[in-house]
This record gives structure tokens, C-alpha cells and sequence, in this order.
């Protein structure tokens, strides 16, 4: 497919699917429950946590997991209230253990940075922020890494695609119809695809993806490719490429 012809399906598909509608049917909704910065910021990065697998069961174990958290996940993790968390399944191989890891993690990144924002904002790039993320997480855990946190690598050891830390950034980073908008320190423009194996086959379908491994040298194959066709906003094409994936499957 030619570039201009492809690059017209590419904005099809992301105005035909990128419309707010789409958040009654998606993780997304429930960030999009709270109001206050810490809150949304919380819900986002425990959603996108567990958003792997169907989505009618991805969003019952996310309702579970927020009806255990109460009306603000800041104060849930701040006041200490998770320590009373009994031992339970929430999503699949995430149990009240592994939210109990994020708590104690979220309050040390609280401690230290005041927010998320601030934390992921710290650094140049994101694959860095995600791995400092990660390793301020395990601080707070006794240096103990969670099977829940992607490890990005490094310059020369090329790592996971971190698809649920890159949903939960473009939720947060991005604006309308859709994602939130809510962070302002990081551009649009800096953000990675969040890969998941569908979004994988109909890039590789399209052209814009040759590597095989879903990794993150796809990540950043694909979203080279798609900065040709929007450099300041390149992940809106996720919206494309999933709405493109579901049709070709119905």
C-alpha cells in the first residue's frame, strides 16, 4: 500500500474509532471515574495492569479490584489501608499480594517525586522513566521486581514492549475525545505504541512492522513508522490499528 493511501486508511480508521463511545466498552472507563490528578493517575496504572486477556473479564476484575479500594485509590494507598487487603485472586495471576506491592510502591513514589507525573516526567526518555518506575517500585518492596512490571532492557539489551505501561502513558498523556490528557509534563510526541499481539499482526499486515518479536525493538520500529505520518502524536494510530484488527476478524 502506497504511503499517502495508507496514511488516508490510517486517519480513517482513528476517526472512526477514536470516539467517546469507546470508553463505555473499555479499561479506560475507570480512570476516567475519578477527578483528582492522584487518583486518575493510580487508576490508570493499575487498569492498564491488569488489561491483558478478554475485555468483559478485564473490566469485572477491575471493577473487583476498585470496589476493594474504595472512593480514592490515593487515600486507599496513603492511609495504609491496604495492609487489611485478605488474600484473594483480582485478575487471573494478580492477587491482593500484587496490589499490596503497588500500594507499597505507589506511596514511595508519592514520598519522593509527589506524583507519577513527576517521577516519569524526571528523565529523558520513556523507556528510562519506565525502567526508574520500575526500580523505585522494587524499593519499596525490598528489591523485590514484580512479574507485573515490565523490564524495558537497556541501550544494549533489548527488553519487554511494556504494552501496559505504554497504554497506561497514553491514556494519561494524550488528550480527547479519548485518553484523558491529564499529565502535561510529557509530550505526546515522545510516547511508544502499546503492543499487543493484535495491534502486532495487522502492522505486519499493513507494512509498518517487519520485526517478528514483539519486543521492544518492535515498539520502536513501529512508532518510527508512524511518526512519518503524525510526528507530534504518533500512538493515535493505536486506535486505527486495533479498529482495523477487529474488522478483519468479524
Amino acid at each position: 500500500m502506497q504511503k499517502k493511501t495508507l496514511s488516508h486508511e490510517l486517519n480513517k480508521w482513528y476517526q472512526d474509532t477514536c470516539k467517546p463511545d469507546f470508553i463505555t466498552s473499555d479499561p479506560l472507563q475507570f480512570p476516567c471515574r475519578f477527578k483528582k490528578h492522584n487518583d486518575i493517575e493510580i487508576a490508570a496504572f493499575l487498569t492498564a495492569t491488569i488489561a491483558w486477556g478478554r475485555r468483559d473479564l478485564i473490566l469485572r476484575s477491575a471493577q473487583k479490584m476498585f470496589d476493594m479500594m474504595g472512593e480514592s485509590p490515593y487515600d486507599f494507598v496513603i492511609s495504609n489501608t491496604y495492609k487489611k487487603l485478605k488474600p484473594a485472586n483480582i485478575h487471573r495471576t494478580f492477587f491482593t499480594e500484587d496490589l499490596k506491592y503497588f500500594c507499597r510502591g505507589f506511596k514511595h513514589c508519592y514520598t519522593k517525586y509527589g506524583n507519577l507525573e513527576k517521577l516519569f516526567a524526571s528523565t529523558p526518555c520513556i523507556w528510562e522513566a519506565i525502567a526508574l518506575f520500575r526500580d523505585e517500585m522494587a524499593k519499596a518492596n525490598k528489591g523485590l521486581y514484580s512479574k507485573h512490571i515490565s523490564n524495558p532492557g537497556s541501550e544494549t539489551k533489548n527488553g519487554s514492549a511494556c504494552k501496559r505501561l505504554n497504554l497506561a502513558l497514553r491514556w494519561l498523556v494524550r488528550g480527547g475525545p479519548v485518553d484523558l490528557g491529564l499529565w502535561k509534563l510529557i509530550r505526546t510526541s515522545s510516547l511508544y505504541i502499546p503492543l499487543d499481539v493484535h495491534v502486532a499482526r495487522t502492522a505486519r499486515k499493513l507494512g509498518l512492522l517487519e520485526r517478528k518479536a514483539n519486543d521492544k525493538n518492535a515498539v520502536i520500529e513501529l512508532t518510527e513508522r508512524l511518526r512519518e505520518f503524525c510526528p507530534e502524536d504518533p500512538v493515535k494510530y493505536d486506535f486505527a490499528l486495533f479498529g482495523m484488527g477487529i474488522s478483519s476478524e468479524q
